[in-house]
C-alpha cells in the first residue's frame, strides 16, 4: 500500500518561506548584484564584474579589517569576562540581590543613542566627568579630549560598547548558572572544596557552552555595531575607529557609491560567515571532547 504524500504541512510553511525569501534572500541577492556594478546616483548602471572588489583591496581595506576584528575581539572578551563576574555576583546569596539584578539592566534597556550621547559628554575634555575626576586625583594635568586622539578614541568606543553589552551577557550567563544542579556544589563543599575550586571545576566547565554561544552572538552584534562608533566619533579621528560597517556606510551612503558599498557589505558577510564557521567548529570539537570524557 502506497503512502499518500501530504502537502498540507508544506502549505503551512509556505508563508514563512515567502517572508524569509522577501526580507533575507532577496536583499542578499540584490546586494551581490549591485556589487558587480558601478551603481551610484547617476541614472543607469553598468556591469563591471569584480572591479569593485579589486579596488577594495587596493585601498587600506586590510587595515580596516584588522581594526574591526581588534575592536570586536577586545570588546567581546571584556564583555564575557565582566559578564561572567557579574553573573557570579548576582547568583551569590547576598542581601539585596534582586535589587542588584534590576540595577544591572539600565545600560541595556536605555536606548543606545541616549546612552552613547551620555558617554560622549563624559569623554569631553572641558566639562566631562572622566577628565574632571582624572584631574582632581592627579592623573591628568589638564583637560584631555578622549575622542580627539586615535588610541584614546578607540579605547573609548570599546568601553562604551562593553557598558552597553555586558548586562545581557551577565543575565544570560546567570540563567545558565542557575540551571547547574546544586547537588554538584553541595557534594564538592562536603568534600572540602573551596569556592574558587568549585567555580573552576564545576561552574566554569558546565557554563562553557553558554559562554561559547553568547560569545558568538556578541561577536556578530559587535562586528555589525554602527550606532556606538558613529555617535561618538563617526569613524575618526583620522579613521582610528573606522570599522568595516562604518567604512561601508561612508562609501555607500555618504559618497553615494552604491556598487562599491555593496561589495564592502558582501565582504562583511564573508568575514562574519568565516568567523561563525570557525567558532561553531570549535564548539563542536569541544562538545566531542566533553562527550568523550
Amino acid at each position: 500500500m502506497t503512502r499518500r504524500f501530504d502537502f498540507f504541512p508544506y502549505l503551512l510553511l509556505l508563508p514563512a518561506l515567502l517572508l524569509t525569501l522577501t526580507i533575507v534572500a532577496w536583499p542578499l541577492f540584490e546586494t551581490f548584484r549591485l556589487s558587480l556594478t558601478n551603481a551610484s546616483l547617476r541614472p543607469g548602471e553598468e556591469y563591471i564584474g569584480l572591479k569593485n572588489y579589486v579596488e577594495i583591496f587596493e585601498d587600506d581595506f586590510f587595515e580596516v579589517i584588522r581594526r574591526t576584528f581588534a575592536w570586536m575581539l577586545v570588546g567581546v572578551a571584556l564583555k564575557l569576562i565582566v559578564g561572567t563576574i557579574g553573573a557570579v555576583l548576582l547568583n551569590a546569596a547576598l542581601p539585596g540581590r534582586n535589587l542588584f539584578r534590576i540595577l544591572i539592566m539600565p545600560p541595556w534597556i536605555v536606548p543606545i543613542a541616549i546612552g552613547v550621547f551620555m558617554w560622549s559628554w563624559m569623554y569631553n575634555g572641558q566639562f566631562g566627568m572622566i577628565s574632571g575626576v582624572a584631574q582632581k586625583i592627579g592623573l591628568l594635568s589638564g583637560p584631555f579630549e578622549f575622542l580627539a586622539h586615535k588610541n584614546s578614541a578607540f579605547l573609548a568606543t570599546i568601553v562604551t560598547d562593553v557598558w552597553v553589552g555586558t548586562p545581557l551577557v551577565a543575565l544570560y550567563l546567570l540563567a545558565a548558572m542557575q540551571s547547574i544542579p546544586r547537588e554538584l556544589h553541595e557534594a564538592a563543599w562536603v568534600d572540602g572544596a573551596s569556592r574558587f575550586y568549585r567555580f573552576r571545576r564545576i561552574t566554569l566547565p558546565l557554563l562553557a557552552p553558554s559562554i561559547f554561544t553568547m560569545g558568538l552572538l556578541s561577536a556578530i552584534w559587535t562586528f555589525n555595531s554602527f550606532d556606538i562608533i558613529w555617535i561618538l566619533t563617526e569613524g575618526g579621528p583620522r579613521g582610528a575607529t573606522t570599522t568595516m560597517i562604518i567604512d561601508t556606510y561612508k562609501t555607500a551612503i555618504s559618497r553615494f557609491r552604491f556598487g562599491e558599498g555593496s561589495a564592502r557589505a558582501v565582504m562583511i558577510l564573508l568575514c562574519l560567515t568565516a568567523f561563525s564557521a570557525v567558532n561553531l567548529m570549535l564548539m563542536a570539537r569541544a562538545g566531542r571532547k566533553a562527550g568523550g570524557k
